[in-house]
């Protein structure tokens, strides 16, 4: 490895908290090989909230506004008030990948380029900067970890031990930033009423209108992280789609059912230490794993396919979703990495 360098930005203005929790072995990363070195990282509320605290990073800077153009100005803004040594970049729109190489900086401005259709986003990462001799070889398994202190730990077991069974939480996350990725929700209710009906207590992040799931308490995105974590040594179990929630779930150590559909499991899995992921529609002709953006569903979830919404999701059944859970609540824990 060369001299550490002493600044390193991280740009992340994608947009999505699981964009973020995608990157954070990037930054841990990149932490381990500069020792010493100030990591800022540029990202959007409220997945900033994640890195606050971290002890990897020493600034956190999110745009100002929701206008057009705010973006590029929270970098410009960064650039401007220190020059970075090293900059590293997810975000190719308003010309950032121009304004960073402008600092002189050494500059990593692609890290979506010639991606396989079959390889995890986040391996891409690393194997991109590991290729740039920015990474070592023992980097290239990492997982993302969300760091979070004993106290907030603490305050959330406070807060969940009413909910607790002695039996795995099953946490049910129905949300998704995208209506591409949801499941249809007759069967997000049949899946909660078949686990009561098993003798569990089903658990959701977000309401499910008509089904015996109690929603957890959550607050602050850090907040449901410390809940989320509580509940991970509790040998709990999460299921949802591909969003960011999930991969919260999987960043504190959960267990996850992750349910695909326009997108690749292959490509935008968990990461969990312990997962199951299902994939709706395997054959179908419109999906783009490596240009999802591109696919004729992706911003409208008008599918091509199906009048009632996507069929890869619809394509999902209850009874596999529920073997897989209580596979999970089956298996003999495994401890989840520690932070690198």
């Amino acid at each position: 490895m060369a001299e550490p360098y002493r600044d390193i930005l991280v740009v992340d203005l994608l947009g999505g908290i699981g964009d973020l929790i995608m990157l954070l072995p990037v930054v841990h990363g990149l932490a381990r090989n500069n020792p010493g070195a100030r990591i800022r990282v540029v990202t959007h509320e409220p997945g900033a909230e994640l890195v606050r605290g971290d002890p990897a990073v020493a600034e956190v800077r999110t745009p100002a506004h929701g206008r057009p153009g705010a973006a590029r100005e929270a970098v410009a803004l960064a650039v401007a008030e220190r020059r970075p040594d090293l900059a590293v970049t997810t975000t190719r729109y308003d010309g950032i990948p121009d304004l960073l190489t402008a600092t002189g900086a050494r500059c990593v401005t692609d890290l979506w380029r010639d991606p396989p259709a079959d390889e995890p986003v986040g391996a891409r990462y690393l194997r991109i900067l590991h290729a740039e001799g920015l990474l070592t070889d023992a980097d290239l398994d990492a997982r993302p970890r969300v760091h979070l202190g004993p106290g907030e730990v603490a305050r959330a077991r406070s807060a969940i031990a009413p909910y607790l069974t002695g039996r795995p939480p099953i946490v049910l996350i129905p949300s998704a930033g995208m209506p591409v990725k949801h499941w249809p929700p007759a069967r997000w209710r049949l899946l909660a009423r078949t686990l009561a009906r098993l003798g569990h207590r089903p658990l959701c992040v977000d309401p499910i209108p008509g089904a015996p799931a109690a929603p957890i308490p959550r607050g602050t995105l850090r907040r449901l992280a410390a809940v989320l974590a509580v509940l991970a040594g509790e040998s709990g179990v999460a299921v949802g789609g591909d969003t960011g929630p999930l991969r919260l779930a999987a960043a504190v150590g959960m267990r996850t059912v992750g349910l695909f559909g326009p997108t690749l499991a292959l490509r935008y899995g968990m990461a969990a230490p312990v997962a199951v992921e299902l994939q709706g529609l395997t054959c179908c002709p419109h999906r783009r794993p490596t240009a999802i953006t591109e696919q004729p569903c992706w911003w409208t979830a008008r599918c091509p396919l199906s009048p009632a919404g996507p069929a890869c999701m619809a394509d999902i059944p209850v009874d596999d979703v529920t073997r897989a859970v209580l596979r999970l609540t089956e298996t003999t824990p495994t401890a989840a990495p520690a932070p690198r």
